[in-house]
């Protein structure tokens, strides 16, 4: 089960594997958070060097995971488990040492919580969000295209498609189809880099984009299609359904949806994305 999780406004990418009941963790995620740095792949890297001149094994007994990147797409990426990273940490000099280790043992507990009691995770999500500064109303939207993502993803989980290139490829036909943008476009018209797209969209970008995506369900559903490029076509048609009611809304407002707005930009300006 992947995730992000917020340290202290802070991404971190995660992956909880259910037989070993462990929390694994972006080493690059966490050593951004620690340092502050923008070239975390490079402090770590050096790192990685340093921990095996000194004879550690440390570096050696990491795993890696694919998780997404800024891209969409997924890559190999170092990670660590709550155990690793606490010692991983005593050779980072960081002032948020501290918290950040209440923080991982706070996140290991939330887990057992969200195993017991599985609606505490979409609490917790909420929380998340409105501690970014996002509205109610446009958190509710959020968990719903969240809902509606899944169902797409195992959707195409039956038919075939493979994760990570393959899903990022279909994700960008469907977005291009609804809003005339592919997925970089889009995230360069809003000025993102590693941001999520989703989560720096207005209630009526995400509303068309679900339904995009519950469109493609529907259609893969009724169709069935066999390979990647049925797929494609499948993708195209259920966003072109959404693109056609984008279109048919700017007509009658004369008001452009796909807009520059983002989450950052809004909370600037002491807003909340609607």
């Amino acid at each position: 089960m992947s995730s992000i999780k917020l340290f202290e406004d802070k991404k971190v990418r995660t992956h909880y594997n259910e037989e070993e009941e462990m929390w694994y963790f972006s080493i690059v995620d966490v050593i951004e958070v620690l340092t502050g740095s923008t070239r975390a792949r490079k402090y770590w890297n050096a790192l990685k060097t340093k921990l095996k001149a000194e004879g550690s094994e440390l570096s050696h007994n990491l795993g890696q995971l694919k998780m997404q990147s800024e891209d969409g797409k997924f890559y190999n990426t170092d990670v660590a488990s709550t155990e690793q990273l606490l010692r991983l940490i005593q050779s980072i000099p960081s002032p948020k040492a501290e918290p950040f280790k209440q923080w991982l043992a706070k996140t290991g507990y939330e887990r057992i919580e969200e195993t017991q009691d599985p609606e505490k995770s979409i609490d917790r999500a909420m929380e998340n969000y409105l501690n970014l500064g996002y509205s109610k109303e446009w958190i509710n939207q959020r968990l719903k295209s969240i809902e509606v993502r899944k169902d797409l993803t195992d959707e195409w989980e039956n038919r075939g498609v493979k994760k990570g290139q393959e899903y990022a490829t279909l994700t960008d036909i469907i977005t291009k189809a609804w809003s005339g943008k592919t997925v970089k476009e889009y995230k360069k018209h809003k000025g993102l880099k590693k941001e999520n797209l989703r989560d720096n969209m207005t209630n009526l970008e995400l509303v068309l984009n679900m339904l995009a995506e519950a469109s493609t369900t529907e259609i893969s559903k009724q169709k069935k299609p066999k390979d990647i490029a049925a797929n494609k076509k499948v993708a195209r048609e259920g966003g072109t359904i959404a693109g056609n009611t984008r279109k048919a809304i700017e007509a009658k407002t004369g008001k452009k949806i796909v807009n520059s707005l983002n989450a950052k930009a809004i909370k600037k300006s002491g807003r909340q994305l609607k």
